[in-house]
């Protein structure tokens, strides 16, 4: 679809997305970069998979830098805002895409994957909205968008049950943080995918076990098929944009 389809809603404006290199995270990097910001692709270890969607953005036209960071590390995070501002001058837009999940329920419950899950999922995003806000209360203004998931919502697969507690807790983040936020012209919402298509979901699962999977998922929503990366791009890229501006502490469900 060429760029100038889309409404070019964050022109001049700068965007952080955490976990771009791949899945949601990359599509959200490129719609926001097709709407005319530029965009800080941040990655943990795929470097080769960012610097392939800085390619991408710039083939649009557009400014992209990948930036490596681990986001549970607070430092890390800290880092990434001001090579964001360093190269770009300002910052505008964080989107707190990166996220792990460990499958297991109460039968198997695993302190180790539970604390990692809890440190990116949840940690994460406090250490990112804390790195970018001395930029965003000196500008008067930003918009921070969250990725939480229907997992949080109670209403999800099996196995998923302590990453939806990560989930549940970014919620209530999204909300606190912008009762706190909000003098500062900073909005904060979230976006809760349902089932989306992503390496993720076909992470430890054979060929056949996909196939069955993505089969069964696609008769579970009133759409009728299974959600892409592109469909949250789609819901971020509004949040992000100035059509939201009277619009924070809302969580957003995209499901089909």
């Amino acid at each position: 679809m060429p760029t100038n389809f889309y409404a070019r809603r964050l022109t001049g404006k700068v965007a952080i997305v955490t976990g771009a290199s791949r899945g949601i995270g990359r599509a959200i990097a490129v719609r926001l970069a097709r709407e005319g910001a530029a965009v800080a692709v941040n990655y943990r270890t795929q470097a080769a998979a960012a610097e392939e969607v800085v390619g991408e953005i710039r083939d649009l036209g557009e400014q992209a830098v990948a930036l490596q960071a681990d986001v549970a590390d607070r430092e890390a995070a800290g880092r990434m805002a001001a090579q964001t501002l360093e190269r770009f001058g300002r910052i505008d837009v964080l989107v707190n895409n990166a996220g792990i999940m460990f499958r297991s329920d109460i039968l198997n419950f695993n302190t180790d994957e539970f604390q990692q899950m809890r440190a990116t999922n949840v940690g994460g995003v406090v250490h990112s909205v804390a790195a970018v806000l001395p930029a965003m209360k000196a500008q008067k203004s930003g918009s921070i968008v969250n990725l939480a998931s229907i997992a949080a919502l109670g209403t999800a697969m099996q196995g998923t049950t302590f990453y939806a507690a990560t989930k549940a807790a970014v919620n209530i983040l999204t909300k606190r943080f912008a009762l706190e936020l909000g003098s500062f012209g900073i909005t904060v919402n979230a976006v809760a995918p349902g089932f989306i298509v992503t390496d993720m979901v076909a992470a430890g699962r054979t060929p056949e076990e996909l196939e069955k999977l993505l089969a069964t998922m696609s008769t579970r929503n009133m759409l009728g098929r299974n959600g892409r990366p592109e469909d949250i791009a789609s819901v971020v890229a509004f949040l992000a944009s100035a059509d939201a501006a009277f619009m924070t502490g809302q969580i957003l469900t995209a499901d089909g």
